[in-house]
């Protein structure tokens, strides 16, 4: 592969046998090519495209953060930044719930970190009968570009856990871009916030984990 690490629509982005074709990228003969503009990144010979804008895309196992907009007898409306409609229905909820009551469970405006189980031409179908999702009642909700979330992340969860490791916080990352953010003080708080908007603002950068470590070792010093 090239060391460049940002390509454009219809760019040579790996050439052989050994590699295979991504997220918005396809082979044509033994070259892989560039179907987005945005970063290159290679994992065990799989060659993908990380887009630089464009909206979030709703896919089946997703974990999503959303606000909820409606209640309704038989589920919640959540906005999760799609067109689409995403509704968690009642039955996707844990515990036993009177029909009467959804609000005392979910009421409007409650934050919830939801995981999408089906998506469909009539919208998108939630859960949070699974360990870790739920309402959100503390801490900190941040909004980024979606497309910038696998950078946050880093491969296999190293950006995200390197974050965690010096802000002391508990972050749960939406794949569609919204963050929440919990640390026993809000200054721990703004710090994995300061530190995330850091890798957003060098989302194009090389070697960007090791940039993020000399900005800790700095911040930190200056503390």
């Amino acid at each position: 592969m090239s060391d460049r690490k940002v390509a454009i629509p219809g760019e040579v982005i790996a050439k052989g046998r050994d590699f295979l074709p991504g997220e918005w990228t396809e082979k044509r003969n033994e070259e892989i090519v560039a179907l987005r503009f945005g970063v290159v990144e290679e994992t065990n010979n799989l060659v993908k495209i990380i887009p630089v804008s464009g909206p979030y895309q709703p896919r089946r196992g997703n974990a999503v953060i959303g606000e909820v907009v409606n209640v309704l007898s038989n589920g919640w409306f959540i906005d999760i930044d799609t067109p689409e409609s995403a509704f968690l229905s009642l039955s996707e909820v844990p515990g036993y719930v009177n029909k009467g009551e959804l609000a005392e469970v979910l009421d409007v405006g409650s934050i919830v970190v939801s995981k999408i189980t089906n998506v469909n031409k009539r919208g998108i179908d939630l859960t949070i009968r699974m360990s870790g999702l739920g309402q959100i009642e503390d801490g900190i909700v941040i909004r980024i570009n979606s497309n910038k979330v696998p950078r946050v992340i880093g491969k296999e969860g190293s950006m995200i856990n390197l974050i965690k490791e010096h802000t002391k916080c508990d972050i749960t990352v939406g794949q569609n871009g919204v963050i929440w953010i919990s640390g026993k003080t809000t200054e721990e708080e703004l710090f994995a916030k300061k530190a995330i908007m850091f890798i957003v603002d060098n989302f194009f950068e090389e070697g960007l984990t090791e940039k993020v470590e000399k900005w800790f070792a700095k911040e930190e010093k200056g503390k």
